[in-house]
Formats: C-alpha cells, structure tokens, sequence
C-alpha cells in the first residue's frame, strides 16, 4: 500500500519543467570546453595539447554548420516553440553567440599565451606576420611564391563589370582594398578584391630557422599576403587580411519527394558550399571599410562576425601534430592489442563457435571483425553476407572483401546508409564499387538513418545451417576503430542470429518481426525497452531492494528518458551516468536528481562506446548499442540494443564500467550548478581509465616463448 502511494507521489510530481534541463546546444559547448581543457592541461606533451586545440575548432566548425544553421532556419521560418529547457530558437543563438565568443578567446589566449611560448622553447616557430622574416627566410618565401603558389591562384577584382565572387564554404581567402594608380584627375578609386588561399597546398611552410635544429614555420595566407601586390599589377594594394566564411550544411532532404535519393544527396552536397553565411572570421584588428564591405556583400549580421586574434582556423595545428623528430613532444604510441582469445591465424568460425567473444577498441585490435568479413569472403562453406555501413576508411578493407565476396558467388547484402554527415560523398563512392561488384546495396531507408553495426555471416556445416554475429557499438572503419573506444561482441546464438536475419529482412523489405529473442530495435521497440528496464529499477527502489542504473553514452538528451531518470532516482535509484558530451539532465535537484551523478571522460581516445547496466534484483543485466538516449536514435534512426549474456563476458563489460567511474585523471564531474568540474586528486590513487585498459590489454596477451631456446638444428642425411 505505501509502495503504491509513493508511486502515485512520483507520478503526480513534473518532471518536465524547464528549469530542470539543461540547453543540448549549450551542454556541447560545455563539452566542447573540455576538450579545450585538455589543451590547457601542462601535464600534457606539447603536440598533444596543440592536437585538441585543433579538435575544439573542427567540433566547433561542425556545430555552426549543422546546428546553428538549423537554429537560424528556425529563425528565418518565424518557428517559436521552444526547446525543453524553455528556449526560443532566438533565445538559443544570442546564448550560444556570447559562451561562444567566450570559447574562441580562451582558446587563442591558450594558443597564444601557453603554446606559442612552449613552442618556441622546444624550437618550433609560426611566424604569425610577414614582417617578421629576416632576409633571407624573406627571399625563400618570394622564390616559395612563384615556384607553388602564383601558378595556384585565382585573384578576383570586384567592380561594376564584376560581381562579387562566390565564396565557398570553410575556405580561407584574403580580402584586399586596391587604389587605381593615380591618373590626370588625381583621384583615388578603391576597389576590392580577393583571393582564395589554395586547399591543394600545405597551409604550412618550412623555412630555414636562425639554428639549423630550430624547425620554422610559414603560413600560406601569410606567403600570399606578402606577394600579393604581384596578383594585381595596376594598383596598389591599401591593406589585405585574411577571412573565413562558414556556411548552413546541414542537409534537409525530403524523402518522399526525392525519387532518387542517391542523386539527391549529390545535388545537395553541391548545394553545401553555397548555403547561407553563419559566421564570418576575420583578422582582429582588420579595416573597417574592408570589413563593412565584407559584411555587405556576405549578408552578415554583426553578432555573425568574430574578430580572431591569431591565425584564422586552427584545425591546420593537427598536421604539426606528425611533426618529424618531435617524438618527445607527442604521448608514446598505442599499439591495439590482439584479442587473447583469437590465436593468429586462427579460423575466426572455430573460434566463435566455443564461446562469444568480446571486443574492446581501440586498446585491443579491429583486426579480428576485418578478418571475420575476409575469412567469409573466401571460405567455401559461407553462403551469404549481411553487413551495415555507415562510415568507413578511405580505403576499406572490408569493402574489398565484401566486393570479392560476391565476385566468389555468394550473396552479399549491404546497407550503405547515404545520409551518415559528411560521409555522404565517400558512401556514395562505395555504394556504386560494391554495387558493381555484384553486392546487392540498400540505400538506407526512407525517412530513417541506419546507424546500427551488425554483420550477419551464414554458414553451412556438418549439423547445418549456422548463423555468425558481430555487433557493435562503433562503425566499421579500420581506421577510427584505433581512435575511438568502441565495444562489440562476435556470436553464434541461435536466438541473436534469428534475430540478425530479421533486422536484415526489415532492412531490405518491409517485413517487420512479430517479436524479438534477444535484440531490441530502434524506432519502434527500443524507447519502450529502455523506459521499461529503468521503471523496473525504480520499482524495486519502491519495494526497498537495492536499485541501481549505470550507462554509458556519447549523448543524453531525450526528455521521456530524462523524466523516467527523474522518476527511478525521486524512487531512491543509485544513477551513475557517463555522458561523454551533450548532457540535458541536471543533478542534484531535491526530490528530482538527488541520486544522478553525470561524468564525462575526455581522454586521448573518443569514448564512443554505449553500454547499460540495470541491477535488477541482483539478477544483473547488461546491454551494449549504437544509441545514445537521443530523440534522433530512439526516434528516427535503425539501432540495435544487444544483451551481454555470457557471464564471463558480463564480468568484463561491468568491470570497463567500474574502471570509468573510478576514473579522477580524465573524468569531469557535472555539478549542481551545471558546470563540470575535474575530481579532487590530492592524496588519492590516480586512475585513468584508458591507460589502465591500455595496460590490462598489453597484459592479457600471452607472452610468446623463446622459440629459439626450444629449436634443435638437425643435420642433414645423406641420400643413400
């Protein structure tokens, strides 16, 4: 009876007030200052903090061309609903404007006042103005110039005759004021121009250094700017600075209306390049006049434009991160283990067949899913192959073996999503490869993405038919699986490989399962499933059992999750989260979040795994998928959720949990006041998570013998 009245307690209770959740695009920017934090972190070799000063302009990059873009589409169609938070889309873009601008200063006052001087001590220097070249770096810029740049470039004078150019999207141009040389009347005619810095060359240029060890650096809009009154030989050049424009990519596609959905995708990425101006970056300090005429032209609001103390686009401090001879400089590589498990060599089926078997990336290697594709390309007894894509490497191992799969007759079936963000170009590419192959290709379906990873391998044996599994958390890409922490798990369940043929039956018809054995599928059956587990959790809280949810995800920003969490913990769940970026739950509201703790590991790799853990009862449960708690996962996208259920297997995934929340070197902890702040360390063990799986997975490797020590040299016999 009382269980009953606290329920009815919970439930008249809102969870679904504003004031109890958090922006999603101000938690990434709060995200996207962890990243920065890493960069500000001195504990770090200097190429590794320059490496995330870099990443914290490619995320921010992204995040203007897809997310502020659909705010100021919001904006511009007079939308006024506002968001769960209880912001106008109006409200939202003057919000991000400011943090924003308090982002982009802390990032250069990092790059400027931190790195440059660091820099400079271990011998590596940017020359940030022309100006400051001696003689003869200055002559080898000049000879620089005409060898490989003047032949690259495409100078354009604007006046009445000739229109202001299109300037594409994320490129770096210089806009210039010319004056007419002087004729008889005396007057001055300004008039503008630009030039587009080429993409096709280094945007940095080694240049001889005072020391022959000092290793020093040039930028090309900067060996540009010095020559370009070469571009423009009846004028004289008033002043140059350099621009950047940023443009809405984010592509809305109407599926019903598209009857060609490959075709397009290519007409709108085409149409990227020209989309409206977001953000203009210009030099700090540049002409006013040169500005105003940019903004004109550009159509650019002021609070649009940010003024850039340093050089514009940062992204170019990744390439300096594979400086030559600066070893010292960089974190020791990581070698991705081999799985314990699987012997070299080994036949992949043999092995699955005695047990599942679990992955860990990148701290243990991609090779084994790499070799469960090619051993079926080619074994004799495979008959079919049934694989989603959504983004591979640029030159992908398992897409040749898919192709050579069907070259070898057997029936391959491949779902390659085209709408996977700025992939679109590289998946269409490899749609039309496997497709002239003989691979039968899905195009993804109407009006959702195929964001899951499985592989289905059929097999043919002695006691017949048996199907072969991998699941998994993270794409099939070779070359981010040693980047990203990922998990996945290879199978021969019956139950999970019924399973897989009925995703795979869904996918390329409309034939939608009456129930599932083991997985739950996104858009229709996994919301219900997870809302379901977490009442479970809060139901055993009522009752007085023990009651815990741990889970692990990229994002947390789907208000009926959010409220079920709201409800499990007012219940008096335990609730260990560990939301790497956006995050739209507060902690610590009385009554509400009082029992949710939020942490976020920013650390060398992405965490990138999703992984879900409810007590129940001590009847533990495990889950692993491609989901983040997002209304576009659970809504609008194909994803799989899929139970851990070896025991063994369970131990492993609950201990990678356990490892995370022990984590006080790389973890931030959310606060009540909704800042994330870095754990107390003094007088503790220091624990980070992906160093310490780094070195249990170097240790689970057995250590080869002393094969020479066992060797015996026998002569040979004479033929009698």
């Amino acid at each position: 009876m009382q269980e009953r009245m606290r329920e009815t307690m919970e439930k008249q209770q809102d969870f679904t007030k504003p004031e109890y959740y958090e922006n999603r695009e101000l938690s990434w920017l709060k995200f996207n200052h962890r990243v920065l934090n890493e960069a500000r972190d001195k504990s770090l070799p200097l190429l590794e903090r320059l490496k995330f000063v870099s990443i914290t302009s490619s995320n921010l990059d992204e995040f203007f061309m897809v997310r502020v873009a659909s705010l100021k589409d919001m904006v511009h169609a007079n939308y006024k609903k506002r968001d769960i938070a209880g912001m106008t889309a109006t409200e939202q873009l003057d919000a991000i404007n400011e943090r924003t601008r308090e982002l982009v200063s802390l990032q250069y006052n990092t790059y400027n006042r931190s790195l440059v001087p660091l820099m400079n001590q271990n011998g590596i220097y940017i020359v940030d103005a022309y100006e400051k070249l001696n003689e003869a770096q200055s002559e080898y810029v000049d000879r620089y110039f005409e060898d490989n740049v003047y032949p690259v470039l495409t100078p354009m004078a604007v006046d009445a005759s000739r229109p202001f150019p299109l300037i594409r999207n994320k490129t770096l141009n210089i806009a210039a004021l010319l004056s007419k040389k002087k004729e008889k009347s005396g007057e001055e005619q300004i008039e503008f121009a630009t030039v587009q810095v080429p993409g096709v060359l280094p945007r940095f240029i080694q240049i001889p250094g005072e020391q022959e060890e000092d290793k020093v650096f040039v930028l090309l809009e900067q060996v540009i700017e010095k020559n370009i009154a070469k571009l423009f030989l009846n004028y004289e050049v008033v002043c140059a600075y350099p621009y950047r424009v940023m443009r809405n990519a984010d592509l809305s596609i109407d599926e019903d209306e598209a009857s060609d959905l490959l075709k397009e995708i290519q007409k709108q990425l085409k149409m990227r390049q020209w989309g409206e101006v977001i953000r203009l970056e210009v030099e700090d300090g540049i002409n006013k006049k040169l500005l105003n005429f940019l903004k004109a032209e550009l159509k650019v609001a002021d609070q649009d434009v940010f003024q850039i103390n340093g050089p514009i686009d940062l992204t170019f401090l990744m390439k300096m991160y594979g400086l030559k001879g600066c070893d010292h400089l960089r974190n020791e590589p990581y070698v991705p283990q081999r799985v314990p498990e699987i012997a070299p060599g080994a036949n992949i089926f043999d092995v699955i067949r005695k047990g599942d078997i679990l992955l860990h990336h990148p701290y243990q290697t991609f090779d084994p899913v790499v070799d469960f594709i090619r051993q079926a390309s080619v074994d004799p007894d495979v008959l079919a192959i049934k694989q989603t894509l959504y983004r591979v490497s640029g030159n992908s191992p398992i897409i040749a073996s898919l192709a050579q799969a069907a070259e070898n007759g057997k029936q391959v079936s491949v779902l390659v999503e085209l709408k996977a963000r700025f992939d679109e170009e590289n998946n269409i590419v490899w749609a039309k490869k496997l497709e002239q192959a003989g691979c039968h290709v899905i195009y993804g379906l109407v009006g959702l993405k195929t964001h899951s990873k499985i592989a289905l391998v059929v097999r043919r044996e002695e006691d017949g038919i048996r199907r072969y599994v991998h699941l998994g958390t993270g794409n099939y890409n070779d070359s981010t699986a040693k980047l990203y922490t990922d998990c996945g798990i290879f199978t021969c369940n019956g139950a999970i490989g019924e399973d897989a043929t009925a995703v795979f039956n869904m996918l390329s018809g409309y034939s939608e399962p009456l129930s599932w054995n083991e997985l739950a599928v996104a858009p229709i059956w996994l919301r219900g499933k997870f809302l379901k587990l977490i009442r479970r959790e809060a139901k055993h809280a009522r009752e007085g059992k023990p009651a815990k949810i741990i889970a692990k995800m990229n994002s947390l920003c789907d208000p009926g999750i959010i409220e079920a969490l709201y409800e499990a913990s007012a219940a008096g769940v335990q609730i260990e989260l560990i939301v790497r970026g956006i995050c739209c739950l507060k902690v610590g509201i009385p009554g509400v979040s009082e029992h949710i703790q939020v942490r976020s590991i920013v650390g060398n790799f992405l965490e990138h795994s999703r992984i879900f853990y409810f007590l129940n009862d001590g009847e533990e449960e495990l889950y692993m998928g491609s989901a983040d708690w997002m209304p576009r996962n659970l809504d609008r996208r194909v994803e799989i959720l899929f139970p851990v259920l070896d025991e063994e297997l369970k131990k492993r995934v609950k201990h990678i949990l356990d490892v995370e929340l022990a984590d006080n070197l790389k973890a931030h902890v959310l606060q009540t006041d909704g800042s994330y702040e870095k754990i107390d360390r003094r007088g503790k063990v220091l624990i980070g998570s992906q160093a310490t799986f780094c070195e249990e997975a170097i240790a689970a490797v057995p250590k080869p013998a002393h094969v020479y020590q066992e060797r015996v040299f026998i002569p040979a016999q004479p033929a009698e």
